[in-house]
């Protein structure tokens, strides 16, 4: 029984058990998910089946799923379950012999499934696989990263990562040295594509629901890693992602640029304990400080959206840091 939901369970798959099962979380992203569905309906070869789980959109995704694409498992919640709920939702129901996390905002090229599954049957010793990403003709986006840890986490956040260019050290979180044209075991598989073995999920479990949105895929790939499985980065395949900056995130950008930063201190407490909890806060809450206070007055000076946007975001942090309140916007 699936709490705060329906589903609508289509006719089976004419295969007992699919090769893999494709899940994708959606919120109000209606258009990108209808060409993400009719992509993977048009290039994937292999025995699959999709899930979508909608969590509340009001902007009639469940219903167009229904209606234009009846193959699909949907599970239409009346409540947002965030993303590593809704996921866990589909992973619940999922019977294919892989999983496939997918975003909807992506559009799936040349059987990139297929190619996908193909080359993760030749390597056994791979828990979690994500794919080359392109953002547009020849533009491969920069997917994968470092454990988010409390060091890591301290460069970008004081912009550190900016000096990669002369001190290579600094581009350490984001891979800077890498164009994602070659193989790499990561730490981090982006959480867009992530192609996992049913034995993987069987053995480390879902996500962590304790995020919201942010970090899960951090987390679960480092689980993964400790279970004893490489997480890798393979560009024999690709999709597009249509929406670089996160179309589902940025339609409240405050809530979820706080969100990004709730879910980073539980993924330092859980994995680094109460000290780094304590010293990555108070990184965040300084930052916040000074931003608020070097963008309050560009705002006044130049009277920009681009200051105005910072410092509202700088604002919306400083108040969950030292007051608790998180934006409802």
């Amino acid at each position: 029984m699936i709490s705060q939901s329906s589903e609508r369970v289509a006719a089976p798959h004419r295969d007992a058990v699919s090769e893999v099962s494709v899940i994708i979380v959606n919120w109000n992203t209606l258009g990108l998910l209808r060409g993400c569905l009719a992509s993977i309906a048009a290039e994937t070869q292999v025995s699959h089946e999709v899930i979508v789980i909608d969590n509340a959109s009001s902007d009639g995704s469940a219903a167009m799923v229904a209606a234009e694409f009846p193959q699909v498992r949907l599970i239409a919640n009346t409540a947002n379950r965030g993303f590593a709920g809704a996921n866990n939702q589909g992973l619940g129901i999922a019977k294919g012999r892989h999983l496939l996390l997918l975003n909807p905002d992506t559009i799936v090229l040349e059987d990139a499934i297929g190619r996908m599954l193909g080359w993760l049957a030749l390597h056994p010793d791979v828990g979690c696989v994500g794919c080359q990403v392109l953002e547009g003709p020849g533009v491969i986006q920069q997917t994968s990263f470092s454990d988010p840890g409390p060091l890591h986490l301290a460069v970008v956040e004081l912009g550190l990562h900016r000096l990669a260019g002369v001190l290579p050290v600094f581009g350490r979180p984001w891979y800077r040295d890498w164009d994602r044209r070659s193989e790499r075991d990561v730490d981090v598989v982006s959480g867009m594509f992530m192609l996992v073995p049913r034995a993987v999920l069987e053995a480390v479990g879902p996500l962590d629901e304790a995020f919201f949105i942010y970090a899960e895929e951090a987390d679960w790939c480092r689980r993964i890693r400790k279970a004893g499985w490489r997480c890798v980065f393979a560009p024999v395949a690709q999709i597009i992602h249509l929406d670089g900056g996160g179309k589902s995130t940025v339609q409240i950008r405050s809530r979820m640029h706080v969100q990004m930063q709730k879910s980073h201190l539980i993924y330092v407490r859980k994995h680094s304990g109460t000290l780094a909890y304590a010293a990555v806060r108070s990184l965040f809450a300084l930052s916040a400080l000074l931003r608020a206070g070097l963008f309050g007055a560009l705002k006044l000076l130049r009277r920009d959206a681009v200051s105005q946007a910072r410092a509202r975001l700088a604002m919306a942090s400083l108040r969950f840091h030292l007051l608790g309140q998180e934006p409802v916007s």
